[in-house]
């Protein structure tokens, strides 16, 4: 029997299932808690960006972020999460994976897999489910994964 990983995950944390056919439902083989996820940006970074003078002139302007606190945070809790899959993988603990997150930290889960694991990926869901015990899930996945 195939062994499907289903990825469950929202910016404060993922839950990685464990569907082996029908008849055995679905059991939790992982929680990954990612608390810093439910920061609010100042809560994050407390200091703002710094301030520069022109070469030229008496102008200043502040400095420009490359990208915002919680994205940062989000992309690394996503690659965090695909080294676990990345290394499961290996020990071949699974031979498919479905990921379920919502769009913005889906495509962070996305990028952030390697190739041979995202090869994989034979579903994906753009829904937030984290909060869904695990007993209410299978009405969610039923139309991705046969339950």
């Amino acid at each position: 029997m195939k062994t499907t990983w289903i990825v469950i995950a929202d910016r404060s944390g993922a839950r990685i299932l464990r569907h082996q056919g029908a008849s055995h439902g679905l059991q939790l083989a992982a929680e990954i808690a990612h608390p810093e996820g439910r920061l609010r940006p100042r809560e994050i970074e407390a200091d703002r960006p710094g301030r520069v003078h022109d070469r030229m002139g008496s102008h200043r302007h502040g400095v420009a972020r490359e990208e915002a606190p919680t994205e940062h945070l989000a992309k690394a809790f996503a690659h965090d999460i695909a080294e676990r899959l990345r290394k499961a993988r290996l020990e071949r603990q699974f031979e498919a994976l479905v990921l379920v997150a919502g769009p913005h930290l889906l495509g962070h889960l996305r990028d952030a897999l390697d190739g041979p694991t995202a090869a994989l990926v034979s579903a994906e869901l753009h829904k937030d489910l984290q909060d869904v015990p695990i007993d209410d899930l299978p009405r969610h996945l039923a139309d991705i994964v046969p339950l």
